[in-house]
């Protein structure tokens, strides 16, 4: 005899416990999880996030500093025309600034290459090219007299070699695990209106609703009246 109450109760309960998880479900709202798929598609039409765009900006003000701060120093030395033919017609490695000028157009070069026009997801290109700035000057500032030429010789190497790992980690911290975040986000997002879609198949137009016709005032009470004459 308690049998029927207990289950009763019981089926009570998990009526109960599920009603959370309809509201979560009925939650979801179709219709903004579209807009943030669209929003993602189109960051993906664009073709380059804008952090990535912000790395590819800081890449080409690199060259753009180091051209400038070497142009400085071959006017400091006595003119352009004749230093420049000095280093570079001349090159010394011992005393030459016009090898950091290189390894500069090299940095931009692979770094602009991969990671704006193949738009690469991996830091194996701007490792490399970090590796090979600071061997390079490293061994420049070992091996050559630069120290001796004034105060070209300390800034040019060291504002090089800083750039160069601001790059990586600006790179590392900032761009490769925001386009990560960026794209888990939309596959989330993509799944959530997909299950969505399969909650709220549509909404019912006007024609899948009908109203029965008005009956007439008094139309029961006739009804009743022909039965009753149609009885023997």
């Amino acid at each position: 005899m308690n049998r029927v109450p207990a289950d009763a109760e019981n089926a009570h309960s998990s009526s109960v416990e599920s009603c959370p998880s309809l509201r979560d479900v009925h939650s979801i709202n179709p219709t903004q999880l579209m807009a943030r798929i669209e929003s993602y598609e189109g960051r993906e039409k664009k073709g380059i996030s804008d952090v990535r765009r912000t790395f590819c900006l800081f890449v080409t003000f690199d060259l753009l500093f180091i051209t400038l701060l070497w142009i400085i120093e071959l006017n400091v030395k006595g003119g352009i025309e004749t230093t420049l033919e000095k280093e570079v017609l001349h090159y010394d490695y011992s005393s030459s600034y016009f090898d950091i000028f290189l390894l500069a157009v090299f940095r931009f070069k692979v770094l602009i290459l991969a990671y704006a026009m193949c738009r690469l997801r991996h830091w194996w290109a701007i490792a490399f090219t970090t590796a090979v700035t600071s061997a390079f000057l490293l061994a420049k500032v070992i091996i050559s007299q630069l120290f001796s030429q004034g105060a070209f010789g300390y800034v040019l190497p060291i504002i090089s070699f800083i750039l160069a790992w601001i790059e990586t980690w600006f790179l590392d911290f900032k761009v490769l695990p925001q386009e990560a975040e960026e794209e888990n986000r939309f596959l989330i997002a993509q799944d959530a209106s997909e299950r969505a879609a399969l909650l709220h198949p549509g909404v019912l137009s006007d024609g899948q609703f009908y109203s029965p016709p008005e009956s007439v005032a008094g139309s029961d009470e006739d009804s009743e009246e022909k039965q009753d004459s149609e009885k023997p």
